[in-house]
């Protein structure tokens, strides 16, 4: 049996409970949780990234985080190549491998392969970076119409990405990712995926908790001193919903009151795009959570247990 057919994959959005399901579930059942978030895989990255506690990394073995520095390029090639590996060594001491996370373009590339698309080139990298965004988009518009309506085109990371591509290959970007069938990607998992979601009034009052709480817990700080550590310098690391805007903050463009307000509205904006995402797998198995329901109540929802005994 091919080591992916015996993994747990929780997913959902951010804020929904996939981490006390996957912690729970883990203790329960002998597991090891993969993160499948892109920005916990950066040290320092902390507070932001809602990133487990020592205590909960304590009670159980978390892989692929605090992997890679400030300073280092990180991307679905290099999480498929460590999961593998974290798969292999957790099965080796007869564990069950739980991916748990919301970073749905790396589980896309895990389960269903990275595609055509080609490396990055530093060179094509750079000369896009340092293009307004105004301009990038436009010549997108005009060499991949299909990919200019999907894009997120208030992500500059995304759209560089795709016009690197198309210059590399002299292809549409949408042709490179034609090969990714999304209803596919757990046709051979429908039994041990899952997808967790909340109405959005439950999963919005969450949300908003969780940003007061990483605030109160110190997030400008530690935004500051990433700072210092060559955050800005890391285009993927200044696209995290939080330290994006907190950076904003220090230089001044905005209010502190105003700043997290933004970062609530960042949130849920983007918890809506992972339900856009994760809802386009017809075979995963979705839990939807309600404020009262317990943790126990939650295992017993998915309880995937059952083909481990």
């Amino acid at each position: 049996m091919s080591p992916r057919l015996t993994s747990i994959f929780i997913a959902g959005p951010t804020a929904v409970g996939k981490s006390a399901v996957a912690l729970a579930l883990a203790e329960k059942i002998g597991g090891e949780i993969i993160s499948v978030d892109s920005m916990q895989v950066y040290r320092g990255l902390d507070i932001g990234t809602a990133k487990p506690s020592t205590a909960e990394r304590a009670r159980v073995p978390h892989h692929l985080i605090d992997v890679a520095e400030l300073t280092e390029a990180f991307g679905a090639a290099k999480f498929v190549t460590l999961a593998q590996q974290a798969v292999n060594e957790i099965q080796s001491r007869s564990r069950v491998p739980i991916f748990c996370g919301g970073t749905g373009l790396y589980l896309k590339a895990y389960l269903d392969g990275l595609g055509e698309a080609p490396p990055t080139d530093e060179h094509i990298r750079a000369e896009l970076e340092a293009t307004p965004l105004t301009e990038l988009l436009r010549e997108l518009e005009q060499r991949d119409p299909v990919t200019f309506v999907k894009i997120d085109r208030q992500n500059p990371r995304r759209v560089v990405r795709a016009l690197e591509v198309i210059r590399l290959t002299g292809n549409p970007f949408s042709t490179q990712r034609a090969d990714w069938n999304p209803s596919s990607i757990v046709h051979p998992l429908s039994s041990r995926f899952y997808c967790l979601s909340r109405a959005a009034v439950n999963l919005h009052a969450r949300i908003n908790a969780r940003v007061d709480e990483m605030f109160a817990a110190g997030l400008v700080e530690e935004t500051h001193q990433l700072l210092q550590r060559g955050l800005e310098q890391n285009k993927t690391a200044m696209q995290a919903i939080g330290y994006r805007q907190v950076v904003e903050h220090l230089r001044g463009e905005r209010s502190l009151p105003e700043t997290i307000e933004l970062v609530k509205v960042k949130t849920r904006q983007f918890a809506k795009r992972q339900m856009t995402w994760f809802r386009k797998y017809a075979n995963a198995k979705w839990v939807e959570l309600k404020p009262v329901t317990t943790l126990t109540e939650m295992l017993n929802l998915i309880h995937p247990h059952r083909g481990h005994q």
